[in-house]
């Protein structure tokens, strides 16, 4: 949107409007920290154009996805996109489409959400998905408060592998509903320790949280986890990679009674951190638990098919106080995107985008498998990411990598498992064998000394 300044005078009769005294007024509820306290450091009496001109320059000094290779992962990945994704969804059919609150003129749109429905179904093996979540993170809370609320308990159990963006969302959560966190400690093999998990586990816990793959790239032991969870009727909450499931067992078949994730692989771009697309399906006898809405097929009074929102919550809309969640937005465009990025790709098409993240998390294993100073911590079954434990400073080869245009991971100092060390390193589909070659000769520079050819 382009910006039309305002005088002093129409900014004086908005505040007044408004009933603040000043435009820092509007701005109180920020950190001191991540406000701006001098003016930009622009000279007086430029045009719109020269002013246009040098926010232009300072923007070309951005470095995006687009022009380095990327090896970021931890929940946001760079997969590739079709084009026919942004054809379909920038169509001027769904440009103005939002919720659907009258049926008889958001067809299309029903049927888009009752479609992304179907797709979670099949992909989770669950009886029931809703409209679309913002993220991850916060599908993963909203299952969490949904199985307490079931359970009628006020204790949940975190595993320590969980991405630590989705555990700060749930703790806070929590901790404002005034329910209790334990933290399930990993094992030597990057997994959730089972045997801890089943000393933490008693009638008092209503929710067991897997996520599967973990944060740091391994396949859990689900079926242990999950097993853990029955002996004591606590509800089993997992958190999944949804391009995973193509390769792995869906949550359904080890017994979860929720399934939470971020669809963001399937056609979204990572951008600059968002917006995502958080998706949630459940059991049958959780299904007027869930927050949001949930679209339906029907046929209308002369026997044609139509949509039509079957299940919400109308407090959500009017008694907030009374809902089982005030999340209501149905992530209409991105659940649009993926909608269609999952049709182009089809059974057949879902299974090999599963089995090349496979492929090129074998050949990355093949080429760093060599190199002085790098080891593989974690020698279990991964998915699409791994972690890589450097003999130097991962946050030094981060930066190393980032001057020679590769985003090279995630460093791992702070997260609560893992060494110094330690670099998470994500390979999706879009990788090439030249791209992951590439990024072994970066380390092996790094750490070795040596020639990058």
């Amino acid at each position: 949107m382009a910006y039309v300044p305002h005088t002093p005078e129409d900014v004086q009769a908005m505040l007044e409007v408004i009933g603040v005294d000043s435009v820092d007024d509007l701005f109180a509820g920020l950190p001191e920290n991540v406000r701006l306290k001098d003016p930009l450091a622009m000279p007086d009496g430029l045009s719109e154009e020269e002013v246009l001109r040098e926010f232009r320059r300072a923007a070309n000094r951005n470095r995006g996805m687009d022009s380095m290779i990327s090896f970021l992962g931890g929940g946001m990945y760079d997969s590739a996109i079709p084009a026919a994704v942004d054809a379909i969804a920038s169509r001027s059919e769904f440009l103005t489409a939002y919720t659907p609150y009258q049926p008889e003129v958001s067809q299309g749109t029903l049927q888009v959400i009752y479609e992304w429905q179907t797709f979670i179904c099949r992909l989770t093996g669950l009886d029931v998905a809703n409209a679309s979540m913002y993220d991850g993170a916060t599908a993963l809370s909203e299952a969490v408060m949904l199985t307490l609320a079931d359970r009628r308990s006020k204790t949940v159990v975190l595993p320590a592998t969980l991405n630590p963006r989705y555990h700060r969302v749930v703790s806070t959560t929590m901790r404002g509903m005034g329910y209790e966190v334990k933290v399930a400690p990993a094992g030597a093999d990057g997994r959730v320790d089972v045997v801890a998990l089943a000393g933490m586990v008693d009638d008092s816990v209503g929710a067991v949280v897997v996520q599967n793959p973990n944060y740091l790239g391994v396949v859990e032991d689900v079926g242990a986890i999950s097993a853990v969870a029955q002996e004591h009727k606590a509800h089993l909450v997992a958190s999944v990679n949804p391009v995973s499931l193509a390769v792995l067992k869906a949550p359904a078949e080890y017994g979860a009674s929720v399934a939470v994730g971020d669809a963001q692989p399937f056609g979204i771009p990572v951008s600059w951190g968002g917006p995502l697309l958080g998706f949630m399906a459940c059991v049958d006898k959780l299904k007027r638990r869930l927050p949001g809405r949930v679209v339906g097929a029907t046929t209308d009074n002369r026997g044609q098919s139509g949509y039509v929102l079957t299940l919400q919550t109308r407090e959500q809309h009017i008694r907030r106080e009374k809902a089982t969640s005030n999340i209501c937005s149905n992530q209409g465009l991105n659940a649009l995107k993926a909608t269609v990025y999952m049709s182009m790709l089809g059974t057949e098409g879902y299974r090999e985008l599963g089995e090349a993240n496979l492929i090129r998390a074998a050949a990355l294993k093949r080429a760093v498998g060599g190199i002085e100073g790098v080891e593989l911590p974690y020698p279990g079954p991964v998915f699409n990411e791994m972690v890589l434990r450097l003999g130097k400073s991962a946050a030094g080869f981060r930066a190393y990598a980032r001057e020679r245009g590769v985003l090279a991971g995630i460093d791992l100092k702070d997260h609560t498992v893992g060494g110094e060390n330690d670099l998470l390193v994500a390979v999706t589909e879009k990788r090439t064998a030249a791209e992951i070659d590439h990024l072994a000769e970066l380390l092996d520079a790094y750490l070795n000394g040596k020639e990058v050819s």
